[in-house]
Order: C-alpha cells, then sequence, then structure tokens
C-alpha cells in the first residue's frame, strides 16, 4: 500500500501524550506540568509498583474510575517501574522546578509581612530568579507572578517530552481514564515522537478527506520500516462520504456531545467546546469529524477545563481552524496559566482573547462574552467566560458550567442585552472537590472539609431556573453533562436515574415546561434549524 493514494481512517485516535501521560492544558504550561510530574504522576505509579492489586481490586467499582489508580494489570508493574525510573531521571529539572515553587511559597508566607518586597527577590530560589515577580495583594497577602513567556524559551519547556500514540478504536469502554493511567507501548498502538505543533500532524489529519501516498506522510511522521506494517492499518483505500456544506437561508445548530455545538449560517461556522466522537458501529447516534465543515471560521472555548478544551480534539482541526477564541487571561498565576501561550505553542495561528462584555464582528451577527461564576472551586481563574451568539436575528447564550451563585449578574445582562432565544446551560452539580483537578498545584494540603466544601459544580433546577427567569429564553437545553460514553476517559462520570444532576436536570425541564418554555436535555445529536 506504501505507494497508493489512501485515506485515514475515521476511527483512528492520536492521543497526544506528555512523558506517556494523557496531555491536556496543564501538562503544557512548564511550572503546571512540573508540579503534575511531581505531586501526580511519580506518587501514582510509585502507588501502583508498591500495591498494584489496591488499584486493580479499586477499579473494580465503575465509580472509583476517576481516582489515582492505574488501569493496568500486575504484569504492568515492571513496565510502570521502567517509566517511573525514567521520569525520574529524564525529568529531574522539572522535578527541581517543582520543588522550588514550594519552596518560594513558602518563604514568602514566612518572610512577606506587609513590607517591601524588594529585599526577598535575593531568596527566591535560583532556578527560579528571572521568571518570577514578588507581589501583594491589596490586603498583604504575598504571592507571586510567574513571567510564563520566559518559562516557555527555557529548558523547563522541552519538545522532547511530547509525542502521540495511535490506535484505533471500536469501544469507548476501552480507553482509560487519561489523568491516572499513562499510556504504555502495545501491539496495536504506535508511539510517534514528533511535537504537538508539528504540520505533520495537519498533513496527517487532512488525509480523513484528501488521499494521499502512505510512503509520504510515514516519511513526514518518522515511520520506521519496523512499524510499517501497524503504520498501514490506519488507512483506507476507500474514499470517505463528502460533507455537504450547509448553504440554506436559515441557522443550523448541531449538538455533537456534551458542551460541543456546531452552529453554522452558509457564511460563517461556529465550533464550541469541541470534542468530537469517533466512527465507528455503536447504538448511539453521534455526529462525528466527518460532520463539521471543511472550515471551522470560529472554535470557542469556555474554559480550561479538560472536558472543554481537549487537546486531542483540537489537534486534529487546527488545520481547519481559522480563528480560535478562548477566555481574556490576566496571565502569570500558578492555578491558571495563558491558555493563548499554550495554545500558540500547539500551533495554532489566530488566537483571539475575549473579555467579558467585549464582542467580535461576525458575517451576519457577533459573539460576545459573558460573565461566567463557579465551577472552579473558588480559585481566582480568569480564564472562564460565556459566549451570546447573535447570528441572523437568532440569540443563544452558551453558558458551559456556570453556577448561578450570583443572580444579579443575569439581570445586569438582561437589561443590557434583553432577552434570548436560547440557554444552553451545564447542570453538573454535584462536581468533585478542589484537589480532584488541582490537587496537584497546592504547595500545602488542604483539609478535608473545606477540600470538600469547594467543588467543580453547576447550577441545580433552583439557580438554573433563576437564570431562565433572568434571560426568558424560549427554548433551554441543558447540556454539558459528561453523560455520551465517549466522554467517560476524560470525565470519569457514570449517572443513574437517582444521580443529583439527573434529577435536578428533570425537575428543570418540568419547571420550564410549567413555565411553556420549551426544555431538553440533550444527549448524543440532535439538529436544531432556526428560521
Amino acid at each position: 500500500m506504501a505507494g497508493k493514494e489512501v485515506y485515514l481512517k475515521e476511527n483512528v485516535v492520536l492521543e497526544p501524550l506528555f512523558n506517556q501521560w494523557y496531555a491536556w492544558s496543564y501538562l503544557i504550561s512548564p511550572a503546571t506540568a512540573a508540579m503534575y510530574i511531581a505531586s501526580s504522576h511519580l506518587k501514582i505509579m510509585q502507588s501502583f509498583v508498591s500495591a498494584p492489586q489496591v488499584h486493580i481490586t479499586t477499579l473494580k467499582n465503575p465509580k472509583m474510575l476517576g481516582g489515582p489508580f492505574i488501569n493496568y494489570g500486575a504484569g504492568k508493574v515492571d513496565e510502570i517501574k521502567a517509566l517511573m525510573e525514567k521520569t525520574k531521571e529524564q525529568q529531574a529539572h522539572m522535578l527541581e522546578l517543582a520543588s522550588a515553587i514550594k519552596s518560594l511559597n513558602a518563604m514568602l508566607l514566612d518572610e512577606a509581612t506587609g513590607y517591601s518586597i524588594e529585599e526577598l527577590y535575593q531568596d527566591v530560589p535560583e532556578i527560579l530568579k528571572g521568571y518570577v515577580e514578588l507581589v501583594y495583594d491589596l490586603n498583604n497577602h504575598p504571592s507571586f507572578r510567574l513571567i510564563e513567556g520566559l518559562l516557555y524559551k527555557s529548558p523547563y519547556y522541552n519538545e522532547s517530552s511530547q509525542s502521540f500514540a495511535m490506535s484505533l478504536i471500536d469501544k469507548e469502554e476501552k480507553r482509560s481514564f487519561a489523568f491516572s493511567t499513562p499510556r504504555l507501548k502495545s501491539d496495536d498502538t504506535l508511539h510517534i515522537n514528533i511535537p504537538f505543533r508539528s504540520e505533520a500532524i495537519d498533513d496527517l489529519f487532512r488525509m480523513k478527506r484528501t488521499a494521499n501516498s502512505l510512503g509520504d506522510i510515514a516519511g513526514k511522521l518518522g515511520i520506521g520500516d519496523e512499524d510499517e506494517q501497524l503504520f498501514s492499518s490506519f488507512f483506507t483505500e476507500e474514499k470517505p462520504e463528502d460533507y455537504q456544506q450547509y448553504t440554506d437561508d436559515d441557522v443550523r445548530i448541531r449538538y455533537f456531545g456534551h458542551a460541543c455545538l456546531l452552529i453554522e449560517s452558509k457564511d460563517v461556522s461556529i465550533l464550541c467546546d469541541p470534542i468530537i466522537s469517533y466512527k465507528h458501529d455503536s447504538e448511539i447516534s453521534r455526529y462525528t469529524y466527518s460532520d463539521l465543515p471543511s472550515k471551522i471560521d470560529y472554535v470557542l472555548i469556555t474554559h480550561n477545563h479538560q472536558d472543554h478544551c481537549l487537546f486531542e480534539t483540537l489537534l486534529q482541526l487546527r488545520h481547519q481552524v481559522e480563528n480560535i477564541v478562548i477566555p481574556k487571561n490576566n496571565g502569570g498565576s500558578l492555578a491558571d496559566p495563558s491558555l493563548k501561550l499554550m495554545l500558540k505553542k500547539l500551533g495554532f495561528k489566530k488566537v483571539i482573547e475575549l473579555d467579558e462584555i467585549e464582542d467580535i464582528q461576525i458575517p451576519g451577527g457577533t459573539i460576545t462574552g459573558l460573565p461566567f461564576l463557579g465551577e472552579h472551586a473558588d480559585l481566582n481563574i480568569r480564564t472562564k467566560i460565556a459566549y451570546l451568539v447573535n447570528i441572523k436575528g437568532n440569540s443563544m447564550v452558551i453558558a458551559a458550567d456556570s453556577n448561578n451563585i450570583e443572580n444579579k449578574i443575569y439581570q445586569h445582562i438582561y437589561n443590557y442585552f434583553g432577552g434570548i432565544d436560547f440557554l444552553f446551560l451545564g447542570m453538573e452539580c454535584e462536581g468533585a472537590p478542589l484537589s480532584w483537578l488541582y490537587g496537584s498545584l497546592l504547595t500545602k494540603q488542604l483539609p478535608r472539609k473545606m477540600d470538600q466544601s469547594r467543588r467543580f459544580d453547576g447550577s441545580n433546577c433552583e439557580k438554573a431556573m433563576k437564570i431562565v427567569e433572568q434571560l426568558s429564553p424560549k427554548q433551554v437545553y441543558v447540556y454539558a453533562m459528561g453523560l455520551e460514553p465517549w466522554l467517560t476517559y476524560i470525565t470519569s462520570i457514570h449517572y443513574d436515574e437517582k444521580s443529583s444532576p439527573i434529577v435536578e436536570s428533570n425537575k428543570l425541564i418540568a419547571e420550564c415546561s410549567n413555565h411553556g418554555v420549551k426544555a431538553e436535555r440533550l444527549f448524543g445529536q440532535k439538529e436544531m434549524i432556526l428560521k
């Protein structure tokens, strides 16, 4: 097949990896990557090597899928141990960086007492000097700002740690939880050692629609002769169906699962929080990559969590994306790294930071940023925004995981913008505690009760209904619930009819119906035509 024109199969998975761990945003920024290596990856691997049976037994309970447990059998202990030792050796500089960050924070808490902070620069750990600014807030609480742009130019951003794992998928259940299980080599998985920014990735994914020779793409990806047979299994000579461009005068919305919406007119295409399912036999109807236009004018990212900003999907779409719109970020916070810098490093050319109540003109309308509270365990995270999309006379608020903890915001939004036609709102109202996602960034342990009180939760029925009452939408759609099985490997969510998010969203749907407002909880796929 090497000399023949072939297409990339539609069920090929290309997982981006960092030190063989599934790559998400906090493994890109150098400071956060260092903290996760030290406080998550090495600890999980050591736990597995010491007591593999605990991991094996624990994961028999589906509710424990999202915990720090490696999803391999005891036969993989030697490989995990080898990866652990390799990490300690090759990432020694990152472990030093993590230690320095902890030391800096401890020093500031002990020595920065409200007087001039200038003299404390001499006490900054040597490897952090020149990469941080020491600051107080207005209440004399000390902190530091990371100069991320310089860190990306330092040895702490090393593209040799980046790679891809290429495989075929026919069942979502086969994918281990991304945060707790490193990706080991196997007979049906090909590991490709190229950086995330490589344009060869664009050439590869163009082959889903445009044929190319197998030899050409193998050369660009650096595939050796020993991997030629496995590599060729990811391609086919069968031409895929052509995408039918939307050309009607109306507006079409397609729901792709979770928080992913495709909004199209004949003049513009907008894709929100892209997480796309792969095409394979399934009982669940779904849209896949083949249902996306060849050019996506705007990708909108609501916030920097793995189920809304997924690099696995974004890298596949990079060659199709004209502009990627993200929340404006203050920059420099350890807990809130710059998404713009990340995306630029990942090869995206046009990254637009949008602030609250700032808008972008698009053909036939506007995209406006709206305030987004909640879902971040009360941390000062600025990389979050909801969107008001106006297009051809239709208005919709894409609210993601907004938690209505201050209803006055929606009153102000209504006073300024008026009522809307459609509201898309997440209702994952029993989110995980702060430590589940950000625990590796904490420089000292948080008391359990405090940790449990600060959660990644969205609105329940009462809070959501207040948003409905304030914004007066004609239709309400509950989405971003993590219900689709192709989300499980990054959300670990397993609901039943008694689960709080299901109960609360059912109550909202009934309450909306009582008020004459059409409401529905989305699942799988849905198409809406807006006249």
